[in-house]
């Protein structure tokens, strides 16, 4: 995908968060079904682990994280204004930043924990999410995990209902499985999203260069829109277990 053609993409969902910010903030305050399997790795995790949070939005995650795990020290980043300004309301101690990681590098560690919910669909460009996976997973502390989730939208009737035609300009430009979707609870709006399949999820995790240790659907119709894996650079001098996927 070419630059211009991803600009104009993260220019759409720039705009989309900007539109929605207050409704998407509403619908957006209860925990994902798919955090609570996280929740016993979690354990071995150092006391007051240090966090990143990758398109943390309006800081859920974290308030679900402090609740279940204890404090943190946590680093949130997003490229919505209007949602940090959220973030920011809930919580007034977190290290908030604004970049678009679209085109920028993420910060850079050593961090315990990575994560990485509900942002990989609004990245353009395969090779630019094969690129933010393997940052993520340099920015790792020996023994750190990293869990990201790619949302399968298009293989669940209620959710493929909502995309919409690419203007003529664009559909010859993105990517296979790129798609618009409309929003129309308060406002209608646009948003670019990447219908992840079970070999590109694959790639990103081989991308990552570290090892799975589980994988599990979750959300959405049949509790199964997102895929999540959870992957681990090896701890010094130890090996680190192994599960199967049950999808």
């Amino acid at each position: 995908m070419d630059a211009e053609t991803r600009r104009r993409l993260a220019a759409i969902n720039r705009k989309f968060y900007r539109d929605v910010a207050q409704e998407f903030d509403r619908t957006r305050a209860k925990p994902w079904a798919g955090w609570k399997p996280l929740l016993p790795r979690l354990t071995a995790l150092p006391p007051e682990p240090r966090v990143l949070d990758v398109g943390c939005g309006n800081g859920r995650f974290a308030r679900y994280l402090i609740e279940h795990v204890g404090p943190i020290r946590y680093t949130g980043v997003d490229y919505s204004p209007e949602m940090l300004d959220m973030a920011r309301e809930r919580l007034p101690d977190a290290r908030l930043i604004a970049r678009d990681l679209v085109n920028e590098a993420p910060p850079a560690g050593p961090f315990d924990l990575v994560v990485c919910f509900g942002f990989l669909h609004h990245v353009p460009g395969r090779a630019q999410r094969l690129d933010l996976v393997r940052a993520l997973a340099e920015s790792l502390a020996p023994g750190g995990l990293l869990t990201f989730v790619t949302w399968r939208f298009a293989d669940f009737e209620r959710l493929s209902r909502r995309i919409v035609p690419w203007p003529a300009d664009l559909a010859d430009q993105v990517e296979v499985n790129d798609f618009l979707l409309d929003w129309k609870r308060g406002a209608y709006a646009l948003r670019y999203c990447h219908h992840c399949d079970a070999a590109e999820h694959q790639a990103l995790v081989d991308a990552a260069g570290l090892v799975e240790i589980a994988a599990w659907c979750a959300d959405g119709p049949d509790n199964a829109a997102n895929r999540f894996s959870l992957l681990q650079r090896p701890p010094l001098n130890a090996a680190p277990e192994s599960d199967a996927c049950d999808d």
